[in-house]
């Protein structure tokens, strides 16, 4: 896997929620990642959600197997409810 992401974004992330794109990746590594459509204005965008401190990141696929994260945060008691009844 390959990621990309605005580097101003992502340092924006880490001065408000102290981690940073680099780190939110990591939420792939969990094997039992969920993966979310959550698509807008037309625009593929995925909400993966892993256990890596109850992390959420939504990213874009682009060409060439690269993972545009957009954004992540803490999830919400219903986004962690969705995790846990995805069977993990």
């Amino acid at each position: 896997m390959r990621f990309r992401w605005d580097p101003s974004k992502s340092a924006k992330c880490r001065a408000e929620r102290g981690f940073d794109f680099d780190y939110a990746s990591r939420v792939f590594s969990d094997p039992s990642h969920c993966i979310v459509d959550s698509s807008r204005r037309g625009e593929a965008r995925y909400k993966v959600y892993g256990m890596i401190e109850g992390r959420v990141v939504v990213y874009t696929p682009r060409p060439g197997s690269i993972y545009r994260i957009i954004s992540a945060r803490k999830a919400k008691p219903r986004e962690v409810r969705e995790y846990e009844d995805s069977g993990n």
